[in-house]
């Protein structure tokens, strides 16, 4: 996967967050929980609701 210039990176348990421009030039918020075989990743158009995602996460992993 190329590199996506992703700014402005917060952890929130075990999910990041961090802001990244699409191929288009929009500005996406991505949430991507770091822990293993857990494979949640979610684009989301405002802050908060990548955020919001982060917070609210339940790892089915344990």
């Amino acid at each position: 996967m190329p590199n996506r210039g992703f700014r402005n990176v917060t952890r929130i348990g075990p999910v990041q967050v961090a802001t990244s421009y699409d191929g288009r030039g929009r500005k996406k918020h991505t949430a991507a929980c770091t822990a293993p075989r857990c494979g949640f990743s979610a684009d989301y158009d405002s802050r908060a609701a990548a955020e919001l995602a982060a917070r609210t996460h339940r790892c089915p992993v344990r």
